[in-house]
């Protein structure tokens, strides 16, 4: 009885030790099928933005109904699921037993996302941007945000029980699931009409201490992204030291700059927001301390380029007499796209890459490489163009006209090229995963074959 017990913890520790790869797989898969949706729904409507009429095709499925669709897919379906796949991997909640409960958490979270959608085309939504849950649905993804927390603590418990985890990650681990135990609670109350308004007349915009906050937790969030998907090089850490080092400097900064009644035509405001130029050659020192698969360089070397990109912009977008031209335009639309559809995009094809292994060659395509970063280049140009034409014209838009067709026209093939490379991604991680599932299949059938014959014999 003992020996046949000991056996068991062994086969059960040696099963829990086993990754399973079809977890991030899955992940990778919704992922894009949300990236490939939300692209389409934009398509349609850079489409309504030319011909309006052509709503009437579909009525009462209005821009007003699209628009809130596109974008919260676009955060809640695109940008947030390969983190889902991240945290997984990271938690080790992809691995023996608890793997078919993360797969089961993926398929809700999708479930949620139709839900929403078909709640927002129903004209169900609060005016609030990504905070559209209403009605039962606002009460299903947060319950949703919650089983997948309790997965990770379930996996977190058993790695702290077996003693696969050291006490600084366990308490890196733990710090994580406090936040993420916030959030579900976060969303559901503040999709509340009467916690505040969709336009708050109180607010006077952003500040440059409220600017140098955002970056700061980016820079936070790029920090933890190797971890789990790389491991570090053996070159010094110096580089790692000095990053948090002038981290913490400029969080001391942040505080010291002030909130309210900050105008940035205030030199302490802008002359603080300009510290987080530092950040455009720090952030690949700090990534050359860890090792990166070959297919991801391509992808890295991208991230490094949105980033200064987006970094050098935002402080000139906010400098006095820039800021009052482009605010409300089309500049700041451009200067948005360039954030989530060329840094955050790009980076998480890159976590993608890692955490697929080997399998991270489906997003090996140069066309598609290329279709969408020009398209999204492209787009942040046309659209810059429009928000300068804009802020000194404000019916420029609105008002149809040969420059502003041509724009929009412009704006309309750039989208359909991003579209193109986004579904050339999603046709080939599913052929790779049915070729996987094909292979497990097989593996599987042969392994049976061998039993029975052992038993035979």
């Amino acid at each position: 009885m003992k020996r046949a017990a000991a056996s068991s913890v062994r086969v059960r520790y040696v099963t829990d030790a086993v990754t399973d790869s079809t977890v991030v797989a899955q992940a990778t898969w919704h992922s894009l099928a949300w990236l490939v949706f939300a692209n389409m729904i934009g398509v349609w409507i850079a489409i309504l933005l030319l011909y309006p009429g052509a709503g009437n095709w579909i009525a009462p499925l209005s821009y007003g109904r699209w628009m809130p669709a596109h974008l919260d897919l676009q955060l809640y379906g695109w940008i947030s699921l390969p983190l889902v796949g991240w945290a997984l991997r990271v938690y080790r909640a992809d691995r023996g037993r608890i793997a078919p409960w993360s797969k089961t958490a993926l398929v809700l979270w999708s479930l949620a996302l139709t839900l929403g959608t078909v709640s927002w085309l129903s004209g169900h939504t609060t005016g609030k941007l990504f905070l559209d849950w209403t009605g039962y649905v606002r009460v299903f993804f947060p319950a949703t945000i919650l089983y997948l927390w309790g997965i990770l603590v379930i996996a977190l418990a058993r790695d702290w029980r077996e003693a696969r985890t050291s006490r600084l990650a366990l308490a890196a681990k733990l710090g994580g699931l406090m936040v993420l135990l916030i959030v579900p609670f976060l969303i559901y109350v503040a999709c509340n009409p009467n916690i505040y308004p969709p336009v708050n007349p109180a607010t006077g915009g952003p500040t440059g201490a409220s600017q140098l906050e955002s970056v700061l937790v980016t820079v936070l969030i790029l920090f933890l992204v190797p971890y789990g998907v790389t491991k570090r090089t053996e070159e010094p850490t110096l580089w790692l030291k000095i990053c948090w080092i002038v981290f913490a400097m400029e969080a001391v900064l942040c505080i010291s700059l002030g909130r309210y009644d900050a105008s940035n035509s205030n030199p302490a405001q802008y002359m603080g927001l300009a510290t987080v130029l530092v950040w455009a050659p720090l952030l690949p020192k700090y990534y050359r301390a860890f090792e990166w698969r070959p297919a991801a360089r391509i992808w890295l070397q991208a991230t490094y380029v949105w980033w200064a990109m987006l970094l050098v912009t935002g402080w000139i977008l906010f400098l006095p007499g820039v800021l009052n031209r482009f605010k409300f335009t089309d500049g700041l639309v451009g200067h948005s796209l360039m954030a989530m559809a060329g840094f955050v995009t790009t980076l998480l094809v890159l976590l993608l890459v890692m955490l697929l292994g080997e399998d991270g060659d489906v997003f090996h395509s140069k066309w598609a490489f290329w279709a969408w970063q020009l398209g999204t280049f492209g787009y942040v140009v046309i659209m810059f163009y429009a928000g300068w034409i804009e802020g000194a014209h404000p019916t420029f838009t609105m008002v149809p006209g040969p420059l502003r067709n041509a724009i929009y026209w412009l704006r309309l093939i750039l989208g359909m090229a991003m579209t193109a490379g986004s579904i050339n991604w999603l046709y080939w991680h599913t052929q790779r995963m049915r070729k996987r599932a094909a292979e497990a299949n097989a593996a599987n059938g042969h392994d049976v074959a061998a039993r029975i014959a052992e038993v035979v014999s």
